[in-house]
């Protein structure tokens, strides 16, 4: 299963009225539960090298526990996101760094401004879930942290 599968499905638990989402695709299995006004609580029946095959883009350093919440960066605008200041450029964040509130994590460029996107929680991050140069709308799940 590949990234934007993922983000799409967890976009679909997010704005449906639908609590709990399991989904298999051969030995692949990813289940996204909503667990209140905490967010999204990924919980993993498949075994680790699994998950890691699913978040291939953006692999996870670890296991995500079952049950545990994760606090989405979600875009404030619609426009193109990028990972790094400049091409080349080493990455806002990895996979596994911690950040605190007030950190830039990324950029979204719209209508050709370049607007830095600041961490609005302190943690570890779980997992990128846009591409590098990927389009993103209002609202879109950009970083998990834990």
């Amino acid at each position: 299963m590949d990234l934007r599968k993922l983000k799409k499905l967890i976009d679909l638990v997010q704005e449906s009225g639908i609590s709990e989402l399991e989904v298999t695709e051969g030995e692949e299995k990813v289940k996204i539960v909503k667990s209140g006004a905490v967010g999204i609580a990924y919980a993993a029946p498949a075994p680790v090298q699994t998950q890691a095959a699913l978040l291939a883009p953006a692999p996870v350093a670890a296991a995500v526990p079952e049950e545990v919440p994760v606090h989405l960066v979600k875009s404030p605008m619609v426009g193109t996101f990028y990972r790094c200041p400049s091409p080349g450029a080493k990455p806002f964040v990895e996979v596994g760094d911690t950040v605190k509130s007030g950190d830039t994590i990324c950029i979204i460029e719209a209508m050709k401004l370049l607007n830095e996107i600041e961490c609005d929680k302190d943690g570890v991050v779980k997992a990128i879930l846009v591409e590098n140069g990927q389009p993103v709308e209002y609202g879109e799940p950009l970083v998990a942290i834990d």
